[in-house]
């Protein structure tokens, strides 16, 4: 065991060489033939650094996704990450350049979530170069619109979910913590139709949809309850034509958070269900659920508990957990096979102008992960 931490500190300079090669190739999710680029790197640099055999997936609308397969046995370990950005063509040169300074590393997207790329793939490296057996296939899917919701990706990362004793997401780990719980999300159009008049002529004719949406918005934000994590939030509203005209049509696009899948099938049906406030105003509610609870189950308490062994004995730090209301796609896999999050980069600043991460933690995060592997193949 500890030949792979002594293995992966003499490897940071590379493991930084290896970062700023894939920082530098930027990848905007809706930039097709830029994702399409990296990921025909990343797929060759897969092979290169572990032995394995990649695979790339092909995507009409976005980039194209990478599937590699490490080592051999009938299960499967699923190690998932994404390599689009939020950033912009041509930000690297003007407004997050790539650079160094002192142990901290910059860039568009060196946090969320290259560098956690970087590690696992050297957390295989390791493995394969210091010949140490696992005893179960290692699949890492590399997806190229997680961005945007992960569109293109959720069947592919939900199919290989299906096949995993367990899931390891290499998303940024905040404060150094994993995640071992992140919120669903649900997503709601509500629509309201009223009826026009002029606002001085005649408005006792008119059914105002503004005022409708007005105490739709009340009622609904007083679904929240934050002492069980569930969370309602109208965060954008349109209605109306001109300021003289009762408005007849207004709508407002709501975001739900919810820890369970439980309080998931108790609010849906509320949210979907809206009573009109005015008379022979109607109102109409379309959408559900974007990504499913990560919940903390046992399964997920044992694997961060073994990370966290792992970590205290091994590496010399204790390993903390946090829950998130924000999703990743380790959602989707939450619902098929144990997964834990957070074993990325250690750093902060995602999607913004200071994103980094600090050097030192990649060879330490990626030997946590080569450990956490042998250990969960056994």
């Amino acid at each position: 065991m500890q030949g792979i931490v002594e293995f992966l500190t003499g490897k940071q300079q590379e493991m930084l060489q290896t970062l700023q090669q894939i920082v530098e190739r930027e990848s905007p999710t809706l930039d097709k033939e830029a994702t399409d680029h990296l990921a025909e790197f990343i797929s060759g640099l897969f092979e290169e650094l572990t032995g394995g055999k990649a695979d790339i997936i092909p995507n009409g609308e976005y980039g194209n996704h990478v599937r590699g397969e490490y080592g051999n046995g009938e299960d499967q370990i699923l190690l998932l990450g994404h390599f689009d950005t939020v950033w912009q063509k041509g930000d690297i040169h003007q407004k997050v350049p790539f650079r160094v300074v002192d142990d901290i590393a910059y860039g568009p997207g060196v946090f969320d979530m290259k560098g956690g790329l970087v590690q696992g793939l050297y957390a295989l490296h390791t493995l394969k170069e210091l010949n140490e057996t696992i005893n179960k296939k290692v699949v890492f899917l590399f997806t190229s619109d997680e961005e945007l919701g992960s569109p293109s990706s959720q069947r592919l990362i939900e199919e290989e979910a299906k096949k995993s004793s367990c899931v390891f997401v290499l998303e940024p780990a905040l404060e150094g913590a994993l995640k071992t719980a992140r919120k669903g999300v649900g997503i709601f159009k509500l629509r309201i139709k009223g009826r026009a008049a002029h606002a001085g002529v005649e408005p006792e004719k008119g059914l105002s949809a503004i005022l409708e949406l007005g105490k739709q918005i009340v009622y609904l934000h007083e679904l929240t309850d934050y002492s069980i994590g569930t969370t309602v939030n109208v965060g954008k509203v349109s209605g109306g034509t001109t300021v003289n005209v009762i408005a007849e049509e207004a709508e407002a696009d709501i975001d739900l958070r919810v820890k369970t899948q439980a309080e998931f099938d108790r609010i849906i049906p509320i949210i979907k269900n809206l009573p009109s406030h005015i008379n022979d105003v109607e109102v109409t509610v379309e959408g559900g659920v974007n990504r499913p609870p990560l919940e903390r189950t046992e399964a997920v308490a044992a694997l961060f508990n073994t990370a966290k062994k792992l970590a205290k004995e091994h590496l010399g730090f204790s390993l903390l957990e946090k829950e998130t209301g924000g999703g990743s796609d380790g959602n989707f896999t939450a619902p098929f096979a144990p997964t834990l999050d957070g074993l990325g980069a250690v750093g902060s600043g995602a999607h913004a102008l200071d994103e980094h991460l600090i050097i030192s933690e990649m060879p330490r995060r990626s030997a946590l992960l080569a450990l956490l592997l042998k250990e969960v193949s056994k």
